[in-house]
């Protein structure tokens, strides 16, 4: 830790100042895509940091850092959450899914295969977080209606398809899920 004497901006009045960085670090343990993970980390560190920069998993995208473009979208405990909004203090006993975790065994999720297939993904950015969302609504609706299937998506921000394709993909994985009973 160093300190100085220093003056404020506003004043001309001595004021002790102190240059340091504190940090907090946490062991958490954690299941990541179905595997056992712990480690050390700082309280303050976003999830979505932790996934990218400590982990190596880049499926995770930062779209807008604030919580309103769902590029981020990862499951935590079973919910899809923006991992830019959620510390890693909080992810003791956690289960978290990424997009690298949503494939069943070797094969792509059907979701995955209709985005694929139908052109769902253009630049590829909001992918993973429309894939995990999508995923999210088709655990819970096997029949979505496209308004439905809109309303679900719409904390998803894409610039490139106008949606029809994402919804089309949606569509097409519900009625693929529902063929194989998943």
């Amino acid at each position: 830790m160093e300190y100085w004497l220093g003056h404020s901006e506003n004043s001309s009045i001595p004021m002790l100042q102190f240059d340091y960085e504190v940090t907090m670090k946490r062991k958490i343990q954690f299941n990541l895509n179905g595997q056992s993970t712990s480690m050390e980390v700082p309280n303050h560190r976003l999830l979505l940091d932790l996934l990218r920069d400590e982990i190596g998993l880049t499926g995770t995208k930062e779209g807008c850092g604030t919580g309103d473009c769902g590029a981020c979208t990862v499951y935590l405990n079973g919910k899809p959450v923006n991992s830019c909004l959620v510390l890693s203090g909080e992810l003791d006993g956690a289960d978290i899914v990424t997009i690298e975790g949503l494939k069943i065994g070797p094969e792509l999720h059907p979701i995955q295969k209709a985005f694929i297939q139908d052109g769902g993904a253009q630049c590829g950015y909001c992918t993973p977080g429309m894939l995990m969302m999508s995923k999210a609504l088709l655990d819970e609706n096997s029949n979505p209606t496209e308004e439905e299937i809109r309303f679900a998506l719409s904390g998803n921000l894409c610039r490139c398809t106008g949606y029809a394709k994402i919804v089309q993909a949606v569509q097409d994985a519900a009625a693929e899920l529902r063929a194989k009973n998943l």
